[in-house]
């Protein structure tokens, strides 16, 4: 049974930094695609950004150069540190563990308001 559970969503100021964690209970997280989603309030949820177990990186056009995943297969997380954030980035964030089946968390808020 593999559980992600989110951390380090809040309210931050355009142009501000939040750095979002995801601890993942379960042997397959070494093995695994992580990857960060969200989803805005009215819109569908949208891939933010992925990394393979081999340290392959993907992201959303829509925020390279500002946002970083990163992962420590070692104490089975992944992280989003967001720099530069915007309002537009505003939305509730999942973690997720492309395993036989996808796994989702429960998702963290994320405000950036002025």
């Amino acid at each position: 049974q593999v559980q992600l559970v989110e951390s380090g969503g809040g309210l931050v100021q355009p142009g501000g930094s939040l750095r979002l964690s995801c601890a993942a209970s379960g042997s397959i997280f070494r093995i695994s695609t992580m990857g960060w989603y969200r989803q805005a309030p009215g819109k569908q949820r949208e891939l933010v950004a992925t990394i393979t177990s081999g340290g392959y990186l993907n992201y959303a056009d829509s925020v390279k150069g500002r946002f970083t995943i990163s992962r420590d297969n070692a104490k089975n997380t992944v992280d989003l540190q967001m720099n530069s954030l915007k309002p537009e980035d505003t939305a509730v964030y999942y973690c997720n563990l492309r395993g036989p089946v996808a796994y989702w968390g429960q998702g963290t808020q994320v405000t950036v308001s002025s």
